[in-house]
């Protein structure tokens, strides 16, 4: 290769790279502060503010209070969970998903609720009393996790919502954002609380 292409081709990296870095994503976890011509501001947990946008297509699901007794074979849930010394996970929050959203990021992963907790959303396959709550297995494409979910688990229903709940106090969390060009998110999804705030 000349010195021509190589020089050529970091040139081309440059002008890429800023590109790529804008469209990494990002989670929203706030209130809604305001609304002003399609654009909400979020004071985020972490005391900033945001401006979102809602893509075209986007869709809100709203939350409402659950127990353990709403979790059974077959429903499809995303549990936040930390590992524990023994190497098995505790239930941080629990999130059941309205059968129109089955699917949902399904899978096992790093999660930034807190330090080095983790997210699975998969299908609940058995459940077990236990002294300290209930041992759930999640079945997912590729692999399996068994979570404990502690008594005293948050526990909410995402259902369909509408944007008319995003307004001025609602609990939001957003769980991927990209950032546009003017500075403002854009997300094709929202969660908001309806009787009770989406786990934050």
């Amino acid at each position: 290769m000349t010195i021509i292409a190589v020089a050529a081709a970091a040139l081309a990296l440059l002008l890429i790279a800023p590109k790529a870095s804008a469209q990494e994503p990002v989670r929203i976890r706030g209130s809604i502060e305001s609304l002003s011509e399609g654009v909400y501001a979020i004071r985020t947990r972490d005391a900033k503010l945001v401006k979102l946008r809602l893509a075209r297509t986007a869709s809100v699901a709203a939350s409402i209070k659950s127990t353990l007794s709403d979790i059974r074979p077959g429903v499809y849930i995303g549990v936040a969970a930390l590992p524990q010394a023994d190497g098995t996970l505790s239930a941080l929050e629990v999130h059941i998903f309205d059968e129109t959203m089955r699917g949902t990021a399904e899978g096992h992963r790093a999660w930034d609720l807190l330090p080095q907790s983790t997210m699975t959303n998969a299908v609940v396959q058995e459940i077990a009393t236990s002294v300290d709550g209930h041992s759930v297995m999640l079945r997912y494409k590729n692999g399996q996790q068994q979570i404990l979910i502690p008594t005293g688990t948050t526990i909410v229903t995402y259902l369909p919502g509408s944007i008319a709940e995003l307004k001025p106090g609602a609990i939001v969390f957003v769980p991927v954002a990209i950032k546009q060009p003017d500075g403002t998110l854009e997300t094709q999804r929202v969660m908001v609380g309806r009787d009770v705030a989406p786990p934050q």
